[in-house]
């Protein structure tokens, strides 16, 4: 979770976080004492390796790659989640979080050595030029996925409006690889699917916490009121992985009448504790959540906040399970640093840390796919905590598809009972109960 700034781990561009603290010189340094107690010594140590780096290595050296290569080490290997950003890379990530980027605007997804397209956005350089759903990138700008690597590759999908860029793409039923060219604008990423549904339901899909998502959410339900009332919302977590917690807790508090919506703990010491104000525009109608393996972080805290004060069923699979925060720090010369800083839990007492939310009503996929890799498979990842999770059973369904292979899809109709998205069914169903 991210306190003030967003996107997490694997595909996931996000995460949680909580605000962006200011960069404070000496804050946490060791006090008077040995050598072995101050940090000082470390850094002289660095200093004696970089003065003998920069004197004998065989050819010439960049100091200031040097230093950078050590602080990202440094925080690298506290957890998956803490890493250093230079400016450039700062730049990027409060861009992501404000939902607003130079690219070629497609939704992807990042599986093994593939990059998808799900979706273009609506009006993006991508849709005019035909990009399609289901696209395979294979390659941008001459360079390969297979030999470069996806993050190579991915980075070459953003850049300056106004620059171009050449995909190259393999499409079902297409013999040759497809190249496509196209100018960078700036994209805004909306964060909100809303519908209403036949039988009075709202349809609410969340696909990441970013900078004014709730304010987004309240205005896209305001356009889809009539006279007939909402008598239920199917809020759609699928696939979101997680963003700025504030959001998510704001998003959280129109849910619940009153109770815990989440507590942080820092070295064992409760620092934060976050309760509902009551009021909220959704407070008295049913609920019922869909979640998957890559609903992560932010999203993890929504959910297990409505469950854990019975607002609604969680349907789907486990979640990802990451349940830590990380703290934002501006750094001299335009750079930040991400830390993580402490652990969330749900109003129960339960650590979403390598652990995640389970559902009431599992969904289960027959046929073979490739294992899900989740926070806790992650090298490095922090342990769980707390008060272990009660697995529900509320009933399984199990569906036509193999593991991993179920995607959020694009059009949601009027009735989910006639599309293609079983989950999606599922939860109708499910909320169609609490009607009568």
């Amino acid at each position: 979770m991210l306190r003030g700034v967003a996107l997490g781990a694997l595909a996931f561009a996000g995460g949680a976080f909580m605000s962006t603290n200011p960069w404070e010189p000496g804050r946490g340094a060791a006090s008077a004492g040995t050598d072995v107690e101050s940090p000082y010594l470390a850094v002289r140590q660095l200093g004696r390796v970089l003065v003998r780096v920069e004197g004998e290595y065989v050819e010439p050296v960049d100091r200031a790659k040097l230093v950078d290569g050590a602080i990202r080490g440094m925080v690298g290997n506290l957890d998956p989640h803490s890493s250093y950003m230079n400016r450039e890379e700062y730049t990027n990530f409060q861009n992501d979080t404000a939902g607003r980027f130079g690219g070629i605007g497609i939704e992807v997804d990042i599986r093994g050595d593939a990059i998808t397209v799900i979706a273009p956005i609506e009006g993006s350089p991508a849709e005019r030029a035909g990009v399609k759903s289901g696209d395979r990138i294979v390659g941008v700008d001459g360079e390969s996925v297979q030999e470069k690597g996806i993050d190579a590759v991915m980075k070459k999908l953003r850049g300056d409006p106004g620059t171009k860029v050449k995909l190259f793409i393999r499409r079902a039923g297409v013999n040759d690889a497809l190249v496509i060219e196209l100018t960078r604008e700036v994209i805004r990423v909306s964060s909100i699917v809303a519908k209403r549904l036949e039988g009075g339901v709202l349809y609410l899909r969340i696909k990441q916490f970013q900078t004014d998502t709730h304010l987004e959410m309240l205005r896209a339900v305001a356009r889809l009121r009539t006279k007939d009332a909402f008598r239920g919302v199917l809020l759609d977590l699928r696939s979101n992985p997680g963003g700025l917690v504030d959001e998510a807790t704001e998003i959280a508090d129109e849910f619940l009448a009153s109770g815990g919506i989440y507590s942080m703990r820092s070295r064992g010491v409760v620092v934060e504790e976050t309760t509902a104000q009551g009021g909220g525009a959704f407070a008295t109608l049913p609920v019922v959540m869909l979640v998957n393996e890559w609903t992560a972080s932010a999203s993890e805290l929504l959910a297990g906040a409505l469950q854990d004060n019975g607002r609604g069923r969680v349907v789907g699979m486990d979640t990802f399970g990451k349940g830590s925060v990380q703290t934002i720090l501006d750094l001299p010369g335009g750079a930040g640093l991400k830390l993580t800083t402490a652990r969330y839990y749900t109003p129960k007492g339960h650590a979403i840390q390598a652990d995640g939310v389970h559902p009431d009503v599992r969904v289960v996929a027959k046929g073979d796919g490739f294992p899900f890799l989740r926070e806790r498979d992650l090298e490095g990842a922090l342990s769980g905590e707390g008060v272990p999770a009660k697995v529900q059973d509320g009933g399984a369904y199990t569906i036509d598809a193999a593991p991993g292979e179920i995607n959020v899809p694009r059009d949601v109709p009027v009735n989910p009972l006639f599309g293609k998205d079983p989950h999606l069914k599922i939860g109708y169903e499910e909320l169609q109960k609490a009607f009568k």
